[in-house]
């Protein structure tokens, strides 16, 4: 039968016997770079990676970059589970709402261990509003007085905040460090005790630290963790993609190199990019 005879028969365009599909000539570039940031961010789903590949120079939506993600085989971490508001009856919020940027800070300790064993602590502390992460302070063990001196570096360079969100660990609700915050106008913010929850902006970025970084990393010395550690902070706050802020970093550089055009022979990534790969 003819070609004709057969499309009228089974209700199809003659075209679409005729035409050949064809494929993006740049395919094959933009799986290699996906595969590429797959592989150096493995705990970053497509959306991030779209979200790099645009910083890099692709002109890319994020259905074809999942489409590429789901046809290699590549891992897509799982969600995690969504927590409820903190609303009272009459519709009020028992937390206090970051504003601007300065309005809220908020810090906590993360615990880690070096190559021998032995444990370290990590002071962070971030800006709820910018979700910047302001220091990250490593040290085998802390006293108020540590965290005091960290608290009067970040003012003397930054600013004091309106308010200092923490829970009520030994370090936070020392009297010293309860004055010295009043002398300084600064309010302070404890949660309610054993619920982490009321401090989520914190938890939830000391919850990326840890899948991040420290759950893939070897410390063979605290020196060794240090540099890795801010390495991974600056990162963070320049590079890597924040969902909250439509997928772009809490404090980008002012300066970016050129982006290279589309379709080049190698990985399309700006060159301060590629040097995070030295973390990893």
């Amino acid at each position: 039968m003819s070609e004709r005879r057969i499309c009228r028969v089974l209700g199809q365009y003659r075209s679409t016997q005729r035409k050949i599909p064809r494929e993006a000539n740049d395919e094959q570039a933009l799986t290699e770079d996906i595969i590429a940031l797959a592989r150096q961010y493995g705990r970053y789903g497509y959306r991030r990676v779209t979200a790099l590949l645009r910083d890099a120079g692709w002109t890319v939506n994020r259905k074809r970059v999942e489409r590429i993600w789901r046809r290699e085989g590549l891992k897509v971490p799982q969600k995690q589970p969504r927590r409820g508001r903190l609303w009272l009856n009459d519709g009020s919020c028992i937390r206090l709402r970051p504003e601007y940027p300065g309005h809220v800070w908020a810090y906590d300790f993360v615990e880690g261990r070096t190559h021998d064993g032995r444990k370290f602590r990590i002071l962070t502390i971030i800006d709820e509003a910018s979700r910047e992460c302001l220091a990250l302070v490593v040290a085998r063990r802390f006293r108020h007085e540590d965290v005091l001196a960290a608290l009067a570096e970040l003012f003397i360079s930054r600013g004091p905040p309106a308010n200092i969100r923490s829970d009520n660990g030994p370090e936070f609700i020392a009297t010293a460090v309860q004055k010295w915050l009043a002398q300084v106008g600064v309010k302070t913010l404890y949660i309610t005790p054993a619920s982490p929850w009321e401090n989520g902006y914190n938890e939830s970025f000391n919850g990326s630290l840890r899948d991040e970084l420290l759950d893939g990393e070897i410390f063979y010395s605290l020196a060794e963790a240090k540099v890795l550690i801010e390495a991974w902070r600056r990162h963070y706050n320049t590079i890597r993609p924040h969902r909250s802020l439509g997928y772009r970093p809490p404090a980008p550089e002012t300066a970016t190199p050129p982006l290279p055009p589309s379709g080049s022979a190698t990985l399309h990534l700006q060159a301060s990019m590629a040097k995070e790969a030295i973390m990893h």
